[in-house]
């Protein structure tokens, strides 16, 4: 239970056939409005229950299947709800996103599009799949065959952008942003371009993002703000506080009582850890 809501979380046995990809089930009765904390990955939601989650952001509800890029929620503008949600999450590196969603991150633009916008009726089919079987783990295989299916057909992105990507991931965020064209034997402009144009955000904005993600999770896990600053990268504790506000909207105490952050945990352990069945 976490607030008004009682969760219900379902994490697969096995992990997918597509790197980059990690899913979970939620099931939620009366979800109340919920501050959505920015990740460092394409957020893609398949709808199939008898309600429908309902995401509010500046550009009015999105309800139903929708896909959102990376850091969505950033600034705290993002709240989700709904009755009777019943959904599979999965998040896509952004390396994999341009292939299965068959259009880039970036133009998505930052905001949260009908999945309908991008599949067509690939959309309504899968959302009845999902509703003809009964179990959560025949969701997940029905979810990463078309994943699969999507991601071999779909253009890859460059060498290069994906070694940045995964060289700022590796590093939590602290990789040195100039040195990465560098590194890859590009002009900084090239990189930029690509990686921008590619993923759907600038390296500089990746790194904060990921840096701000690993640093979330260890205020949740109950960390001092002064030694998650101090360890994550930060100039110092006010450093974090800053960072902290921009992407929630929240001061770092706040946000370390998130419920979505709280599920978060367990929809995604940290240690690979599967979570009770529903």
């Amino acid at each position: 239970m976490h607030g008004a809501a009682v969760w219900g979380v379902a994490c697969p046995r096995r992990p997918s056939r597509v790197a980059g990809v990690t899913m979970a089930g939620f099931r939620v009765h009366a979800l109340d409005t919920l501050r959505m904390v920015p990740h460092p990955a394409v957020t893609l939601l398949l709808d199939f229950g008898s309600g429908s989650p309902v995401l509010d952001s500046a550009a009015g509800p999105q309800r139903g299947s929708m896909v959102a890029g990376p850091g969505l929620g950033s600034g705290g503008a993002v709240r989700a709800r709904g009755e009777n949600v019943e959904c599979v999450q999965v998040r896509l590196s952004p390396v994999i996103a341009r292939a299965v969603l068959g259009a880039s991150p970036a133009e998505l633009d930052g905001a949260v599009v009908p999945l309908g916008d991008l599949w067509g009726r690939e959309a309504s089919r899968i959302r009845e799949q999902l509703g003809d079987v009964s179990s959560w783990q025949d969701r997940f295989a029905l979810t990463d065959a078309l994943l699969a299916r999507r991601h071999e057909a779909g253009p890859p992105v460059d060498p290069e952008v994906a070694w940045a990507w995964h060289r700022i991931v590796s590093s939590r965020g602290l990789a040195r942003v100039d040195g990465l064209a560098a590194e890859v034997g590009w002009s900084r402009k090239r990189l930029w371009s690509r990686f921008r144009s590619q993923l759907g955000l600038p390296p500089k904005r990746a790194v904060k993002l990921v840096r701000f993600d690993h640093a979330a999770h260890r205020l949740v896990a109950g960390e001092g703000a002064a030694h998650v600053a101090a360890d994550a990268g930060y100039a110092d504790q006010s450093h974090l506080h800053r960072d902290v506000m921009e992407f929630t909207g929240a001061t770092p105490a706040t946000m370390a009582g998130e419920p979505f952050l709280a599920v978060d945990d367990i929809a995604w352990p940290g240690r690979g850890t599967p979570a009770k069945p529903i």
